[in-house]
This record gives structure tokens, sequence and C-alpha cells, in this order.
């Protein structure tokens, strides 16, 4: 009796330390501060401005995701309004494999996470997984908030896995739905 108590006792810490590590870990808590601060267009966490251009100004996020190169927000002008995304490179590697990786590690840290923004209900980082191969030279994995509703059905979030001429990049973004197609999202010169 007393080893089937401890043994309920292991499991059920064992249960409470893994609902702990899916569900709180640096690169979702990150993630959440910058999907909180969308609705104010990232005025929180936009930072000292690194280039400006006729049609885009870069800043410094001060949201970091633990261990990425570079965490830019941008601001595209418009004559009608600016729009802002917020992008991270989370890697930089010629090594196809390592980059495959870490897209697949960064996915589960961020897939299914609870996302609390005040004065809403928690949403869900909800994405459907697409395993990259070397041939297709790009991957995305689109997450949405989950119940998708009010100006939170705008957001989108995406995980991309690409080929550069440097090599293979892992970069993880946050904007608007309705961003032009023509507008390129986060790029940086790194």
């Amino acid at each position: 009796m007393k080893s089937i108590v401890t043994s309920l006792i292991l499991l059920a810490i064992s249960a409470t330390s893994f609902a702990q590590d899916a569900f709180s870990n640096n690169t979702s808590a990150s993630l959440e501060k910058v999907i909180q601060d969308y609705p104010n267009r990232f005025k929180n966490i936009k930072g000292e401005v690194i280039v400006e251009n006729p049609q885009t100004t870069e800043y410094k996020s001060t949201v970091q995701i633990p261990g990425a190169s570079t965490c830019i927000v941008t601001r595209y002008n418009d004559t009608k309004n600016d729009v802002y995304s917020w992008g991270c490179t989370l890697m930089k590697t010629e090594d196809f494999n390592t980059a495959r990786n870490k897209f697949r590690e960064i996915y589960g840290q961020i897939r299914n996470s609870i996302i609390k923004i005040h004065g809403e209900k928690p949403f869900i980082l909800n994405g459907q997984y697409d395993a990259p191969s070397e041939e297709k030279k790009f991957t995305t994995v689109i997450f949405e908030l989950l119940p998708s509703v009010g100006e939170m059905k705008k957001v989108k979030i995406d995980l991309s896995l690409q080929y550069e001429m440097s090599g293979w990049k892992v970069s993880l973004s946050v904007y608007d739905r309705d961003r032009k197609d023509d507008e390129q999202g986060v790029v940086t010169g790194n």
C-alpha cells in the first residue's frame, strides 16, 4: 500500500512538472508579452530606432526570445495608417538538420500556449506542424489565437524556416493578418 501511495505521489509530481514545462517556458512567456502588446501596435516593447527608411522604420524590441540573434519591431509607413510587425531571428546556420531541430523545438515551446491579455478571456495558440525538408527551401507554421474574436482575430503569428544565400534561418513573427501581400515583413541585415 505504501509503495502505491509513493508511486501516485511521484506520478502527480511528474505530471505537474510536465504541465509546467509545456506551458511556462521562456519562449512562450516572451511571445505572450509581444502578443499582449499587439493591440498597442507594439508601443510598449518598441525600443531605440535601428534603421529609418522612407517606407519602414525598424526599432529594437525590448522583448527578446532567449537565444535569438535579433528581435525587432517594424513600422510600415502608410498614408492611411501605419502598420506594425514584430519579428525575431532565432537561428542562422548552414546546417539544415540543426535548423530543422530548432524549428521543431520552438514549435513545441509555443504550440498550445495559453496567452492572457488584460480584459480578455485567455487564448490558446494553435498551429498545425509542417515538417520541413531541405528541398522545400521554405516552411512556415501559421498560428492563430483561439477563440479568434475581436481585434485579436487579426493577429498572425508565424514560425518559419527558410533557406537564404548564407544558409538556413529560423524566425518568428507577429503581425496584422490584414497586412498587404507586398509588405515583406521583418528583414534584417544580420
